[in-house]
């Protein structure tokens, strides 16, 4: 904590401290995975009541930046991918965005990611996304097959060299792994109508990335992704018409968000083995 604390003013005093500590939180000062002082230290250091104190690490730990055990002092969790991923399920849900929307946007995030590779990634960098390609036909069940799936992905987004970009991609790739999965059944199911027969496709993303022609890969993924979408629809087949399957395929997505991300343990697309 530094050493001179911020004078505080009359009016809402815990949410002063909240923005104290978001801002200390946010900028590093107190990274993730460190520890905040104890409730009686940080009543002192600020000049207020133990309950104010509660209250400010109360809406920390709903914000998703620190959590907050009995008997424990409270941890920072300030993780990127965690905080987006939080961020955009509640927009989602909020706004009452469309499954075709969410997935539509990924593919012009991946389309921009696949350009913008194009243009910087190096040759080694090429080479693992070509790598993480091969490896997709080869991986057993629904399991071992997203968890391929989301690395080419992750391994595409990074090599953009833009972080925000790869983080928006990660985890909205997620949800759409996450409702692939669930439309399909899951294991035994259809996932593999979904993923298995792209996989020339996919080759075809590295292959223009490697040609460094930056309009040619956009398209090439925009191509990939219509492609995935129409496979990821037509799990909805027999359920009326095109307004009840995107309803219904919105309802799915949602309850998939519903179970997954949460403060206390959202599923969010891990970083892929770029070093």
């Amino acid at each position: 904590m530094p050493q001179n604390p911020p004078k505080i003013f009359r009016g809402r005093v815990a949410d002063q401290i909240v923005e104290d500590l978001r801002a200390q939180i946010l900028s590093g000062a107190l990274p993730d995975g460190s520890r905040l002082p104890a409730e009686r230290e940080l009543a002192a250091y600020y000049d207020v009541s133990g309950p104010t104190v509660r209250e400010a690490v109360r809406v920390l730990t709903a914000m998703g930046l620190v959590n907050a055990r009995n008997g424990s002092r409270a941890t920072v969790t300030a993780q990127g991918d965690t905080l987006l991923a939080v961020s955009i399920a509640s927009l989602v849900q909020v706004e009452k965005v469309g499954a075709r929307e969410v997935l539509g946007l990924l593919g012009a995030l991946n389309a921009y990611a696949a350009e913008l590779a194009a243009e910087h990634a190096a040759d080694e960098e090429v080479g693992r996304l070509r790598e993480a390609a091969q490896a997709i036909p080869a991986a057993e069940g629904v399991e071992r097959t997203a968890a391929a799936l989301r690395e080419f992905f992750a391994v595409l987004s990074e090599i953009s060299h833009n972080p925000l970009l790869a983080a928006l991609c990660r985890f909205i790739t997620e949800m759409q792994l996450g409702l692939a999965v669930k439309l399909s059944g899951g294991e035994g199911g259809g996932f593999g109508r979904v993923a298995g027969p792209l996989h020339t496709e996919r080759m075809r993303i590295v292959a223009a990335i490697a040609s460094r022609d930056p309009g040619h890969a956009a398209s090439v993924v925009r191509d990939y992704h219509r492609q995935v979408l129409e496979r990821i629809t037509s799990t909805r087949e027999g359920e009326g018409d095109r307004a009840a399957r995107d309803t219904g395929l919105t309802e799915a997505l949602t309850a998939w968000l519903r179970t997954n991300v949460t403060l206390g343990g959202q599923v969010t697309a891990p970083r892929s083995t770029l070093s």
